[in-house]
């Protein structure tokens, strides 16, 4: 399941982030990559343990906690800390799939990656070429989005992200481990709270949409790990 999720960060929060980012010293992207990445990676990134690093991400995080339809599509159990990465001058990330987990940094504690997050921090016309294509049994879909908007999608995705040709590209990436590991069990209860919502929205019947959001909590109790 892809799905774009539009204003996570507000305008200020956005000014913010690229503040912290221009005053922050980068490091090659290649420290966080695992060996099939490594053979592909060609970026910058943010240390993981630095103070601009450790601001940004509970700014995120703390937006996340509040973002509906984040919560409604991700279902999430564990977030991991969202990072950093910069793309420019012919910088790309070739053909790869994420690590099925990951090490929650000064934890020891490991997560799975259930889905995996990518937020711009750039608008697109502030660079050429960077697109993140992901590809699924639907074909190729190339993501391109406004300063602020994030794509969630499954991490067993094939993906890339072309080179950046003019500009610099800024985002924030990160994973999530879902209280559904199943995507297409996610997929049906995402669904089902949109379609509950619209349903109270339209004033429909009480009684119809009690029993639907039976249905959807008992799926739901049924399928999660927590």
């Amino acid at each position: 399941m892809l799905i774009t999720i539009p204003d996570i960060l507000s305008v200020d929060d956005i000014n913010f982030c690229r503040d912290q980012l221009n005053q922050a010293q980068w490091v090659d992207g290649q420290v966080t990559a695992g060996y099939q990445g490594s053979l592909v990676k060609n970026n910058w990134q943010l240390p993981e343990g630095g103070p601009h690093a450790l601001r940004l991400a509970d700014l995120i995080l703390s937006a996340l906690e509040k973002h509906p339809q984040f919560i409604s599509a991700v279902l999430p159990a564990i977030v991991y800390p969202p990072m950093f990465n910069l793309y420019g001058g012919g910088q790309y990330f070739g053909e790869h799939v994420d690590n099925a987990v990951r090490l929650l940094p000064g934890t020891g504690k490991k997560i799975r990656t259930d889905v995996s997050c990518t937020l711009f921090l750039s608008d697109p016309d502030e660079y050429d070429g960077g697109e993140l294509v992901i590809e699924d049994t639907y074909g190729s879909h190339r993501i391109k989005l406004p300063a602020g908007h994030m794509v969630v999608y499954p991490s067993t995705s094939l993906h890339r992200v072309t080179p950046v040709t003019e500009g610099v590209r800024l985002a924030s990436f990160f994973w999530t481990q879902s209280m559904i590991r199943d995507d297409g069990q996610r997929a049906l209860l995402y669904g089902m709270d949109g379609a509950i919502q619209k349903l109270n929205a339209s004033g429909a019947d009480a009684e119809a949409i009690v029993q639907l959001t039976g249905h959807y909590h008992n799926l739901l109790r049924m399928w999660a790990e927590t």
